[in-house]
C-alpha cells in the first residue's frame, strides 16, 4: 500500500518543475505514474494533475473546475461512456472534499492552460476540493465535476475565501451565486473525527454522505492572529456543521465541567483518550462574553 502524504511535501515549493511523472512521483507529489487522480476512497486523494486528458477541464489558476476518472477511449482520449462516482479516482476525490483534505496540483504541458509549463511539470500548491457535481460532457456523456480552490500559504496568491467571493460576485456572468464554506482538516483534526466515529459531541449526529460520515474538527481558540491558537488535540472539537456555526460565533460555550452555556443546553461528550485544555474553554468563554 502507498505511503500517503497529504499537505506540503518538505523543500518542494510552488512553481518547481519536473521533467516527467517519474519526476513527480521521486518527488512524492504524485506517486501514480499514469493516472491523474492519486489515492483510493478509503483514504482520499492526495493530489491530482491537470494533463490535458480530459477536454472539460477549466483552469483559472486559483480556481480549477476540474473532470473526473473513466469513460476515456485511451487510443483517441476522447470521452465515450459515462463516469462512475464509484471509480476509485473520483470516489478518493469525494472524501477529500468531505474530510477537507488538502490536494496537492501540479500541471502538465500538455494541459491546454495559460497556467501550464512549456515542457514537462510544474507543482501547483495546494488545493480544497469544495464542491462535486455530474452533468453531461461536450462529448455527450456523464462526467463528474470536481471544484478546487486554492488553499495554500502564498501571500502572493488569493486566499481560497477571496478567490470564491470574486467569482461569486461577478454578476455579468452569473446571476446567482453561493459562496461555498471550506473545511480544511489537518490530520491532528481528521483523527479527533474518527474518534468520535464521525458524531458531534454535542448532538450525537453524524452526516451521512456518499463516502461516509460527515463531520467537522472545530478549533476551540481559534487559529491565526490574533488568537493564535494551536492546531492540537487538545484544542479541537468533534462537530456537526450546525453546532460548528454556533460554536464559532459563540451561541454557546464549554464549561470546564463539560456542560453547555448559552443557547444548547446539556453536556459535551468527551472520550476517555481525549484530553481539552480548559485554558482554550475559557479563552473561548472570554471573547464570547459567558465569563
Amino acid at each position: 500500500m502507498a505511503d500517503y502524504i497529504f499537505g506540503e511535501i518538505p523543500d518542494i515549493n510552488e512553481n518547481d518543475t519536473f521533467k516527467d511523472r517519474k519526476a513527480l512521483r521521486e518527488a512524492k507529489i504524485h506517486l501514480v505514474l499514469q493516472a491523474g487522480i492519486d489515492g483510493n476512497k478509503n483514504v482520499g486523494s492526495p493530489s491530482i494533475v491537470l494533463s490535458g486528458g480530459y477536454e472539460d477541464d477549466q483552469d483559472l489558476g486559483d480556481e480549477i473546475i476540474y473532470t473526473g476518472h473513466g469513460g476515456k477511449d485511451q487510443n483517441t482520449r476522447k470521452q465515450i461512456a459515462d463516469q462512475s462516482w464509484d471509480s476509485p479516482g473520483n470516489a478518493a476525490l469525494l472524501k477529500s472534499q468531505h474530510e477537507g483534505l488538502p490536494v496537492r496540483v501540479s500541471r502538465g504541458s500538455l494541459h491546454k492552460s495559460k497556467y501550464s509549463p512549456k515542457s514537462g511539470y510544474t507543482y501547483a500548491g495546494l488545493y480544497s476540493v469544495v464542491d462535486s457535481w455530474e452533468e453531461i460532457g461536450r462529448s455527450g456523456f456523464k462526467i463528474c465535476r470536481f471544484k478546487l480552490i486554492y488553499s495554500g500559504t502564498n501571500n502572493n496568491r488569493n486566499t481560497a475565501e477571496e478567490v470564491e467571493v470574486r467569482y461569486s460576485t461577478e454578476s455579468t456572468k452569473r446571476k446567482e451565486s453561493t459562496i461555498l464554506r471550506i473545511v480544511r482538516d489537518s490530520k491532528i483534526a481528521h483523527n479527533i473525527k474518527k474518534l468520535y466515529d464521525f458524531k458531534c459531541q454535542v448532538c450525537n449526529i453524524s452526516i451521512p454522505t456518499k463516502t461516509g460520515n460527515y463531520a467537522e474538527g472545530a478549533h476551540i481558540k481559534p487559529l491565526g492572529i490574533p488568537h493564535n491558537g494551536h492546531d492540537s488535540s487538545d484544542n479541537l472539537i468533534c462537530l456537526c456543521p450546525n453546532h460548528h456555526v454556533m460554536f464559532d460565533k459563540g451561541i454557546f460555550s464549554i464549561n470546564d465541567d463539560l456542560t453547555l452555556s448559552g443557547a444548547v443546553s446539556g453536556e459535551l461528550t468527551v472520550h476517555t483518550k481525549h484530553d481539552l485544555n480548559k485554558e482554550n474553554l475559557k479563552y473561548h468563554r472570554d471573547t464570547h462574553g459567558y465569563n
